[in-house]
């Protein structure tokens, strides 16, 4: 393989800092690669990515475009972002391994953590009792619904934008803390030095793991790639997002999972709640390595069985 893999990259610096942790990957590896800089859709030819399932890529798409007009060779995304199935033409091309895959707590005020129920000399989280009226900022549902399901009565904010546009936004309001993912802190080196990580919090499916794409046809890219493939870490996100699949799933819904190898085994946790946190089915699941190809979509399945399609309908009727 002589040519240079062209790297197309988002401008947000969790973006480039992804795409150039895979340019140093594949130039360890022996080949050349370069970072193209997609913009917005305007910036990119006409060309709609398809996917299957009505599942729009939100925040895939332009980059899955810019792949589809071979204006580049790879597409890197925060795998959590990327619909559970690809848009037609496009495959997966490697998995790399996993960072951090919790939600952390950034809050304005060093006591704060403590009035939620941490217990900061033993760095672990207690059952909240009687918690004040706080506020809280996420743009995401699931996050949402977890937090309430723990403090009803908080008031959770909506907050949008990259990372450093909320953590500017955090700075600038009256709100007593913000969700972030630590992988995007840490990769960026952003991460408050009081921020706390909310071990009670499942994660989004392949939350912390970073997917590399590449047109079906490129055989070349995908070899060149391959090689970067975290075996373990792929196997993990792919049952995590079966289980979001087998539940409907996408960014916009409360489903939480988490895949993890450990010993030999694989152990599975999974969760949905409704959008107001009140309801909550979850489950936990073990397999041996070789035996865990189905343990997302069995999981899925036990929920579907203890009544999970009742609040899937309710989310489908919210819009979302």
């Amino acid at each position: 393989m002589k040519k240079t893999i062209r790297i197309g990259t988002r401008d947000s610096q969790l973006a480039l800092w992804q795409a150039t942790h895979v340019q140093e990957q594949l130039q360890q590896k022996g080949f050349a690669a370069e970072l193209v800089h997609i913009k917005s859709d305007g910036d990119i030819d006409l060309v709609t990515p398809l996917y299957a399932m009505g599942v729009q890529g939100v925040f895939t798409k332009t980059l899955d475009a810019a792949l589809l007009s071979n204006r580049v060779d790879i597409a890197v995304h925060s795998m959590k972002d990327v619909p559970v199935q690809l848009a037609q033409g496009l495959r997966q091309a490697a998995v790399l391994e996993r960072a951090s895959y919790k939600d952390l707590l950034v809050c304005k005020e060093e006591t704060i953590p403590a009035a939620l129920g941490f217990d900061v000399a033993a760095q672990q989280w207690l059952q909240p009792q009687n918690t004040p009226v706080l506020s809280f900022a996420t743009s995401s549902i699931r996050r949402k619904a977890q937090w309430l399901n723990r403090y009803p009565h908080h008031r959770i904010e909506n907050l949008r934008g990259n990372v450093n546009t909320r953590l500017q936004k955090l700075a600038d309001s009256d709100w007593n803390g913000a969700i972030f993912a630590a992988a995007g802190l840490e990769r960026i080196g952003l991460r408050p030095a009081g921020a706390v990580e909310l071990d009670w919090m499942l994660p989004a499916p392949s939350q912390g793991a970073i997917m590399i794409v590449c047109r079906e046809e490129d055989g070349d890219s995908f070899e060149a790639c391959h090689l970067l493939n975290h075996a373990d870490t792929a196997l993990c996100t792919q049952l995590e997002k079966d289980f979001l699949k087998m539940l409907m799933g996408g960014c916009s819904t409360p489903i939480s999972a988490l895949a993890q190898v450990k010993n030999g085994s694989v152990y599975f946790e999974g969760n949905i709640l409704s959008l107001d946190g009140r309801q909550k089915l979850e489950t936990r699941l073990e397999a041996a390595r070789d035996l865990s190809a189905g343990l997302g979509i069995t999981a899925a399945k036990q929920l579907l069985n203890r009544g999970a399609a009742p609040i899937i309908e309710a989310i489908r009727h919210a819009g979302l």
